[in-house]
């Protein structure tokens, strides 16, 4: 039986603006901006005193709390890793994929599952050799996950045909990863590895806001403009109070595969700059290499395909320190 969703499709007509509707489109945002900089500078230059102004932030954080959402767990998941990056294109689908693997290769008893958040653009059937795959219902009416390599997983790419767009606001797409965090029967599972879309919206807050989350892992490129999405990315994480365990640092290194050269395609230490910033701890360094390219656009990830590799080593590694966070909190 297929699952039915509550979800109202829309069809998207794109319209060109002229000149004059840009500017009606865009002076809202700009009043918004301009309203948010000058209450700022009236806050810092008015003469409130500090005991005043902690009471009024207390006030607001305390308005705040109470429209906020109660974190539920998921039932039956004892742990959840987000594997994010605030940016797209930086290799999170790649390391969510193999961090769920190596995981499970460290020890075979260990339970772990696999959650593709990207609601517009899901990678996880792909990559787990799930292409074209269509999910089920249980008599409890509960979504069954897919299964593959040992690991249950689930995607909005198992609910929509492969090459159809998902054109929706996020009120739509919020409600979808509230469906795909309570609807889905996970079993019991040690680990719930959570591949994360990009941005700092809509999706991340109804996760770290419902579920409780034992850390985040941050991937990243070297290159700078990545860099400076993931700051953002770990400092959404830092006010919703989700600790993060450390970040990866992805297409490291290029070495050729005739003289064995290496060459920094996206810079160099990029990570480790991050790293004496915001006191974040680097997990790891995973070259480009066309292996892990290959691996994953086949279906047949690095973990499970080349599992001696050298391209797989450090993923291992630090799957490896998250494997024996059994308390999170009390480690970090």
């Amino acid at each position: 039986m297929a699952p039915k969703f509550p979800f109202v499709w829309l069809n998207y007509t794109a319209s060109v603006f002229n000149q004059h509707n840009r500017k009606r489109c865009f002076l809202p945002l700009l009043k918004m901006c301009n309203f948010a900089t000058s209450k700022h500078a009236s806050a810092e230059n008015s003469g409130l005193g500090s005991s005043k102004k902690d009471h009024l932030s207390e006030h607001q954080r305390q308005i705040m709390a109470k429209s906020l959402p109660k974190q539920k767990p998921i039932e039956g998941v004892k742990q959840v890793i987000l594997v994010a990056s605030g940016k797209g294109g930086v290799g999170k689908s790649t390391t969510a994929v193999n961090l769920a693997l190596a995981m499970l290769a460290i020890q075979m008893d260990c339970k772990v599952g696999l959650l593709d958040a990207d609601i517009y653009g899901p990678s996880i059937p792909m990559m787990m050799n799930l292409d074209g795959e269509r999910a089920r219902m249980n008599d409890a009416k509960k979504i069954l996950p897919l299964q593959n390599y040992g690991i249950p997983c689930m995607s909005m790419g198992f609910l929509i045909e492969k090459n159809a767009p998902v054109v929706w606001r996020g009120l739509m797409v919020t409600s979808a990863i509230q469906q795909l965090l309570r609807d889905v029967a996970w079993g019991e599972l040690d680990y719930l590895v959570v591949d994360m879309p990009p941005g700092t919206g809509d999706a991340q807050l109804t996760i770290c806001q419902n579920i409780p989350v034992a850390g985040a892992v941050m991937v990243t490129t070297p290159q700078d403009i990545a860099l400076l999405d993931v700051r953002k990315g770990a400092e959404m994480f830092l006010k919703v109070k989700v600790p993060i365990l450390g970040v990866v640092q992805n297409m490291s290194v290029f070495e050729c595969p005739n003289c064995g050269h290496q060459t920094h395609i996206f810079g160099e230490d990029g990570a480790k700059r991050l790293s004496k910033e915001t006191d974040i701890e680097v997990l790891g360094d995973v070259p480009l290499h066309l292996s892990i390219r290959e691996t994953s656009d086949s279906g047949h990830p690095i973990c499970i395909s080349a599992p001696r590799s050298q391209q797989v080593l450090l993923p291992i590694t630090y799957a490896l320190t998250l494997h024996f966070l059994t308390d999170p909190y009390t480690y970090l």
